[in-house]
């Protein structure tokens, strides 16, 4: 799964939903999600969550057949981290095109770039054209999950909005179970390139149910009769900057050549800068408090998404399984991520928050750790479903909790803008880990790996370049349990 796509639904809204926050009539305290005022609309939101739930499942079961066929298991990281490097310019995008114009145009934009990459992928003859599609989902998928939110800000009452952001939630875990499995039996009988051209014309019932409500309800600018802001050129510049950068450095650390300073030294150049920018001062250095919440989201997302992304490859090359059973390790951790989720809302663990936090890092780290064991032949295959589901458990309880401490020690007038921090710490450290797990796979000779490996004539590199992968990101999953002891700092300003 990815971290970067909104698995934790109670994330605060990303750039953009904080100039739209109080449209809603908060004085309104009757009604739900369902009544007849809201339920077209919360049935198409949710709908298209859901599908941008499935298809976050179920990519990465189809991913190693995929890649083994279009000859690009070399470059395999590419195809997770062109969705998220793309996907953060998209976030910056679409928060100021929702704030100018309102949120129906970005989020029609979003779900048709998402449905062309899609198409894109499903139909490529080569691996470049497959990543490029990747690249065009995730400038669509920026774009919808900002508007999702900046249409919640401005169609639903404040007391109503918990109740569609856990909607949001709730859509992720039935994909979370299926979808793998799903994508697994489809890859085996109709092939990988149904798991994505098949999504895009699921698109169509969700996206007539809520057009309409949107249209009525969230359409145009925030104040129609005030003037229309500005575009924010700077942070444009800054997202775009970051955005680049990360492809640069990614490009680098996959081609393991001389010549490839240059670029990676160019992504790095153009990195620095933008972070600088986006997140608040002493993030890099864990400062306590918010500086430490945002640093947290990023390591634990990146770890976790950089080390799960090759769980189904590790599995069918080098354990001999089927896509499906492959997927089906990954299926349990969707229910375990959920009741992370809920265990950290229970008003009991308030007080204990920090060290339920830090627990979660210490069994993502202990689950990252553990999952390389499997290339031991005498290891039941098994296990990596139960390490893999308590480090899920962990994910949901830092990930939810990183939300909530976020909204803590954060003014009012910064939730948006800190918001946006906590979604760029995230999907930057997606691809900036990718990249320094795809090019550890590399080197020790993982894209020499072709098929699946069923008997002894493998060669030891393979399982050497899986676990240069895996135990860095334990490493860095540990250093996430430390930052995660400084989350408490100076209180939001009132």
């Amino acid at each position: 799964m990815s971290a970067l796509e909104p698995r934790d639904a109670d994330v605060a809204p990303r750039p953009g939903a904080r100039a739209v926050a109080h449209v809603a009539h908060d004085d309104d305290t009757k009604g739900s999600v369902l009544d007849p005022a809201h339920r077209a609309l919360s049935i198409g939101i949710v709908s298209v969550v859901l599908l941008i739930a499935f298809e976050a499942t179920a990519v990465g079961t189809a991913m190693p057949v995929a890649a083994r066929e279009l000859n690009g298991v070399s470059v395999y990281a590419f195809a997770f981290s062109a969705y998220f490097t793309t996907s953060l310019f998209a976030m910056v995008l679409a928060g100021q095109w929702s704030d100018r114009r309102g949120p129906l145009a970005p989020l029609t934009a979003g779900i048709s770039a998402f449905a062309a990459g899609l198409l894109l992928s499903g139909t490529a003859g080569a691996m470049w054209l497959f990543i490029l599609g990747r690249a065009v989902q995730g400038l669509g998928g920026g774009l919808v999950i900002v508007a999702l939110y900046v249409i919640v800000g401005r169609a639903y009452a404040e007391h109503l909005r918990p109740a569609i952001m856990a909607a949001f939630a709730a859509s992720w875990v039935v994909p979370s179970v299926v979808g793998p499995l799903a994508a697994g039996t489809v890859t085996e009988h109709l092939g990988w390139r149904w798991v994505f051209v098949g999504i895009p014309a699921l698109v169509v019932f969700p996206l007539a149910l809520a057009l309409p409500a949107i249209r009525r309800t969230a359409s145009g600018p925030a104040d129609p009769t005030a003037p229309v802001a500005p575009w924010d050129r700077r942070r444009i510049r800054l997202a775009l900057g970051i955005s680049a950068g990360a492809a640069l450095l990614q490009y680098g650390g996959q081609e393991l050549r001389w010549l490839s300073l240059l670029p990676a030294a160019v992504g790095v150049a153009l990195l620095v800068p933008a972070v600088r920018g986006l997140l608040p001062h002493g993030t890099w250095r864990a400062a306590r408090g918010l500086p430490s919440v945002v640093l947290l989201r990023g390591i634990a997302a990146g770890a976790f998404i950089a080390a799960e992304s090759f769980v189904p490859l590790m599995l069918v090359t080098q354990r001999g399984l089927s896509p499906t059973l492959a997927g089906f390790s990954l299926a349990a951790g969707g229910l375990t991520w959920a009741l992370g989720s809920w265990i950290q809302a229970r008003p009991w663990t308030e007080p204990y928050r920090e060290r339920l936090v830090v627990l979660g890092m210490v069994l993502v780290a202990l689950s990252i750790a553990a999952a390389p064991s499997v290339l031991i032949t005498a290891v039941p295959v098994w296990v990596l479903a139960v390490v893999w589901g308590l480090g899920c458990l962990g994910m949901g309880a830092v990930i939810a909790s990183t939300s909530v401490l976020l909204m803590k020690l954060s003014a009012p007038e910064e939730v948006g803008a800190n918001s946006a921090a906590l979604q760029i710490s995230d999907g930057l450290s997606n691809v900036l880990l990718l990249a320094a797990g795809g090019a550890a796979f590399a080197a020790l000779g993982g894209g020499a790996v072709g098929h699946a490996v069923t008997s002894s004539a493998a060669t030891g590199s393979h399982p050497a370049a899986f676990a240069v992968v895996f135990l860095p990101m334990a490493g860095v999953a540990a250093v996430g349990a430390w930052v995660a002891t400084r989350l408490h700092g100076a209180e939001a300003r009132a």
